[in-house]
């Protein structure tokens, strides 16, 4: 805080009520929304870890579902007729025969196995088979095992530098007549690459509706910490092929696999954070030796939490502005009758008529009858003053008698007439304020006469002069430049604050010749300026205008794009063209008018500008007055049409007028804007 802002707030009772009051209350609502934010992101993370631990424990589901089909087909496949007859009559010829089903079933390979030593199991599953349930289990393959089981399932496992596979594996024992275990029947399938099978779980996971609209979630298997198959995309932000032969954090790795703990937390998913989960998948001894993966990702939830933090800032801040100014007007309606009373207590010290009159209160309110009894005060001691001087002077007078007669008569002459000096000078002021009054409104007409004379002697000067003239020639252009800026701000601000002085109804009008006639006034600059103007004219229907005030709007938009065009020269030497078009305006199918659109490839408007270029006296040009695109604005707008614009920064920007066949406006406002346009008083642009 400033020292001469401090000062005020020191000295000033209505500033120290307006800060203990908006104190509390700004501590209060950032408190509640400290409060609120705490809260709402607290809820909202467990909720997304609440929403992923559940999608994991569906992917597993699903995963149990998958091996437990395996085991049913395999079991059906046992007891087949045609299985038993073969076991019983030609026990060799079985392994030749499990291809043929192998190939028709979603499995990579069916065989028989009679080495498997029951006694190296652990104890749950050589339970199960010898009661002849089928057991289930994942395990990794080295490349001969898996030429073994199936030639094709080699180059399937390759996933970069790894080649063993991860496989879902099924054992359904083959019992004897007598109940004694006679072998195993193996099957299963590669899950290295198998991008049907993560689709399919993904499907089952993320149902449509869990996930913001254009978000999908995501389902891996890791082979150890090496992810084999997958639908994360390759590239997040584009989408497309899949993140194979990627490794897997650092922290999840030891969480999962060395720990065999399940992971639920955010987490760097191959190029972007997720809300991932993952477990581990373990062997037939219970080891980990691979994970599943089950995420979605992180942004969208983030981004929607940061639209509605903007939306509760935005909310607390308005409540902040209403209720400051609640407070600050409360503030002076109380405290103005007090500076009253100051400002008169301050000038009877100076020895100073004044009185405080009325205040604008209730004649009950308490301040009201101070102010009363107050004024009664220096009244009653204005009394005692005036009798205490006439007895001074009867006194002084009976002393002094005849003999200053004739100075007390001076001295009253005297004072009279520094009183009708001090009156004269008092109207004198008055005469002058009212004076001044008058030429402010007056001289944006006024002005316009001597700047006339100016320009045209200096122009007659410099055609006189001729060659003469060559060393004074800057100072000459510099004095018209000027001159010309002087007119514009003029004709700008009176154009601006006078608008409903006279009124002009609008007529019918179409496009295409007020078009061309403004781009015939503008013509010769911008073939100075060296700029390639490209007209395209095809609105047929009429509008609603006033052709004067029209031209205006058009020749404002042209000479803002000539001067985005040089700006774009200066800082690049690229740029040099206009384009100007009109076409019919409708909507929902409804001819509701015609549009003009200029388009230019100059230096563009900043985003953070585009919201204000429309109001008035806003300007990024040193030479410019910020009434341009203000006046087109509002003489569209009373037409009942629309002032638009779109921009890129460093490509050039489009302006998009549209006017209704049958114009709106408010009376009075169109004839002002046509009266300043004959007066010649057109605005001047606004550079963006």
């Amino acid at each position: 805080m400033t020292p001469s802002l401090l000062r005020r707030w020191r000295t000033r009772v209505r500033w120290r009520l307006l800060t203990l009051t908006s104190v509390p209350i700004l501590v209060t609502l950032l408190g509640m929304l400290g409060l609120t934010l705490y809260w709402t992101l607290n809820y909202s993370w467990q909720n997304l870890l609440s929403r992923v631990r559940a999608d994991l424990g569906v992917a597993h589901q699903a995963l149990r579902v998958e091996q437990e089909h395996q085991s049913d087909l395999l079991a059906h496949l046992r007891d087949s007729w045609a299985f038993q007859q073969r076991l019983r009559q030609a026990p060799e010829s079985l392994d030749g025969w499990l291809d043929e089903p192998a190939q028709r079933w979603p499995l990579d390979g069916v065989r028989q196995r009679r080495d498997v030593a029951l006694d190296a199991l652990p104890k749950a599953a050589r339970d199960r088979l010898r009661l002849g349930a089928p057991v289930t289990q994942f395990a990794i393959w080295s490349p001969e095992q898996l030429a073994a089981f199936n030639p094709a399932l080699v180059e399937q496992a390759r996933v970069g530098e790894e080649r063993r596979g991860l496989m879902s594996l099924s054992w359904v024992p083959v019992l004897g007549p007598n109940g004694r275990l006679l072998g195993i029947l193996e099957g299963g399938a590669l899950i290295n690459r198998d991008g049907e099978l993560v689709d399919r779980l993904r499907d089952q996971v993320f149902v449509p509706g869990t996930l913001p609209e254009g978000e999908s979630g995501a389902v891996t298997f890791f082979l150890g910490d090496l992810r084999v198959s997958t639908n994360v995309p390759a590239d997040s932000a584009r989408g497309g092929g899949r993140a194979l032969a990627t490794q897997v954090s650092a922290p999840v790795r030891r969480q999962v696999l060395e720990q065999g703990v399940s992971w639920v937390d955010r987490a760097w998913v191959h190029d972007a954070w997720a809300v991932s989960g993952y477990e581990p998948l373990r062997d037939l001894h219970g080891h980990a030796i691979g994970m599943l993966y089950v995420g979605f990702p992180e942004w969208p939830f983030v981004r929607t939490y940061l639209v509605n933090l903007l939306e509760l800032g935005s909310g607390v801040a308005l409540l902040l502005l209403i209720s400051g100014l609640l407070v600050y007007r409360g503030a002076r309606d109380l405290f103005s009758p007090i500076e009253q009373i100051h400002r008169v207590v301050r000038a009877t010290r100076r020895q100073q008529e004044a009185r405080i009159g009325p205040l604008g209160l209730d004649p009950a309110h308490e301040l009201a009858q101070l102010g009363r009894q107050f004024d009664a005060m220096l009244d009653l001691l204005a009394e005692r003053n005036r009798e205490i001087a006439g007895a001074a002077e009867a006194l002084e007078g009976k002393v002094a008698a005849r003999t200053l007669s004739l100075h007390q008569k001076t001295a009253e002459l005297e004072e009279h007439i520094r009183m009708l000096t001090e009156a004269r000078e008092q109207l004198l002021i008055s005469e002058k304020l009212a004076a001044l009054g008058e030429l402010c409104a007056g001289v944006a007409h006024e002005i316009n006469n001597p700047l006339a004379v100016i320009l045209g002697n200096m122009e007659l000067l410099k055609l006189e002069l001729g060659e003469a003239a060559a060393p004074v020639s800057d100072e000459i252009e510099l004095v018209l430049t000027q001159v010309d800026r002087i007119r514009a701000i003029t004709r700008s601000l009176l154009q601006y604050s006078r608008p409903g002085d006279y009124e002009t109804p609008p007529v019918w009008q179409h496009l295409g010749p007020i078009v061309q006639e403004s781009l015939t006034l503008v013509g010769a600059t911008l073939r100075q300026q060296s700029i390639a103007l490209e007209c395209q004219l095809s609105a047929s229907a009429p509008i609603e205008a006033d052709r004067q005030q029209l031209l205006q709007v058009m020749v404002n938009l042209l000479v803002n794009a000539a001067h985005a065009i040089a700006r774009r020269r200066e800082q690049r030497g690229e740029g040099g063209r206009i384009v100007v078009s009109t076409r019919d305006w409708r909507e929902q199918g409804a001819l509701r008018g015609a549009e003009i659109r200029v388009q230019d490839d100059g230096c563009g408007i900043e985003p953070a500008l585009l919201q204000r270029i429309f109001e008035p006296f806003f300007t990024t040009r040193a030479n410019g007055t910020g009434l341009g695109l203000a006046l087109s604005h509002r003489i569209v707008s009373r037409w009942g049409g629309e002032l638009s614009v779109e921009s890129v920064p460093g490509q050039g920007s489009c302006f998009t007028v549209r006017l209704q066949s049958r114009a709106s406006h408010e009376p009075g406002e169109a004839q002002g804007h046509a009266d300043a346009w004959r007066l010649g008083l057109g605005g001047e642009e606004a550079a963006p």
